[in-house]
This record gives structure tokens, sequence and C-alpha cells, in this order.
């Protein structure tokens, strides 16, 4: 899968030259997606130049440049969203989540709301879910309806493969956020905590999300979402 891969662990490295080197790769990346960038004709098309832009941000974290990629992200996000580039606007905020900056946690929530408006990649979408369950305490409702949201969005975008890989992930995903929520172990208990939490209505937990991501931008969205939602597919 794309978006959800495991951790790697940089301890694993035989010697400190080794624990140095992805970070001289990166480096060496970012000038190179950087060369690219700047040699884009000024009419290259806004999808073209923002893939680069990611990409480019992406090589950043990696290099352990948390601040130079919160900054290009959070540029592409406003040329994502003005172009109609969902997947791009969400990926930006997904990096700069990953940037640890001191708005990370609300750039989280404005790419769950993009992922779940809009019919994006549903591995980009639960992989920005995931991120939000990891960030939750092990009782929060929160977690709960991420995890909820997660599985409803598989069901209802994914295909083939993907729906198969997806599907197996979220429910063990839904599985462990009822263990850390309610110590819920078997089949017939984890349907009553569904039921008791309303995880099985989407009429129910989807509001529910939307009022989440709204206590964690603060009411501050940096884009107009009525505006946004007009622009949802029929």
């Amino acid at each position: 899968m794309k978006y959800l891969q495991t951790s790697l662990h940089v301890g694993d490295n035989d010697c400190a030259s080794d624990a140095l080197r992805p970070e001289q790769l990166a480096a060496i990346h970012v000038r190179e997606l950087q060369q690219k960038i700047d040699e884009l004709a000024p009419d290259a098309p806004p999808d073209s130049r923002l893939r680069l832009t990611l990409e480019y941000c992406y090589a950043l974290l990696e290099g352990h440049l948390f601040r130079e990629a919160w900054e290009s992200a959070r540029q592409a996000l406003d040329t994502a969203v003005s172009e109609g580039l969902w997947t791009q606007g969400v990926e930006a905020c997904d990096i700069m989540f990953q940037s640890e900056q001191e708005q990370s946690i609300k750039a989280l929530a404005h790419g769950i709301w993009l992922g779940v408006t809009f019919p994006v990649d549903p591995e980009l979408s639960v992989a920005m879910l995931q991120h939000l369950i990891d960030e939750s305490p092990d009782r929060s409702d929160g977690a709960a309806v991420s995890a909820a949201v997660a599985c409803y969005l598989v069901d209802l975008r994914a295909t083939g493969n993907q729906r198969d890989e997806l599907v197996f992930f979220t429910q063990q995903m839904l599985g462990q956020v009822a263990r850390r929520h309610s110590q819920v172990e078997d089949q017939e208990i984890f349907e009553f905590w569904m039921q008791q939490l309303e995880l099985d209505n989407p009429d129910k937990f989807l509001p529910r999300l939307a009022k989440v991501l709204n206590l964690l931008t603060e009411g501050d969205w940096w884009f107009d979402r009525d505006r946004l939602r007009a622009q949802i597919p029929e």
C-alpha cells in the first residue's frame, strides 16, 4: 500500500555512518527535485507542478527539514484547493501534520475533512484518520468515530484488491480502538459497543467527526467549506 506503511527504525543500522546515509540521500533528492521545479515552464499545468512540489516536501521530511516542508506544503494546499485537486490537498495536509509544527494537528483536521468530503484514494483518507487515532487518548470517542468513518469510506469507495486490503486493515484498526476504548475482546461485546456508540450509523458518526474536526481547528478553517461543498461531484 502507498500511504499505509510500516515505520522504519533507524536503530537497525549497523553503524553511525549508515544512520546518516538516508539524510544524505534525502538532501540529494531535495536538490534534484528543486531543480526540476525551477525548470518547469511558467505555464506548466498546476497538477504537474503540485506533484513535483509535494514530492519535494516529502523529501524535505526525509531530510528532517520540517519547517521548510511545512511552508512549502502550506502553499501547495492553497493551490490544490483553488484548482480542485483534492488528493494533492490531502497530501499537503499530511506533510504539514508530519512536519510536527505548532499547527500540525489543525493541518491534520483539514486533511481529514478533504479526504472524507471528496472521493480521493480511500487509502489516503484512511491514513489521515489513522493519524488522528494515533494522536487520541485510549478512551477517546473521537478515535472510535475515526475508525468507524475509515471502515465506512472503504466500504463506499474501495474496489478490487485494494478493497480486500483496506477492509482487513480498517477492521483490525476498529478492533484495536475498541480494546483501547473499552477493553472489548469478544464479538458479542464488540457489536454491543458499536451500537452503544452509534458507530453502525453514518448519519450519527459523520456529524460527530465534523464536531471533532471543528474542535481541532478551533473553528479557524483555511478554506471556505461551503464553497468547496458546492464542488462535490454528483
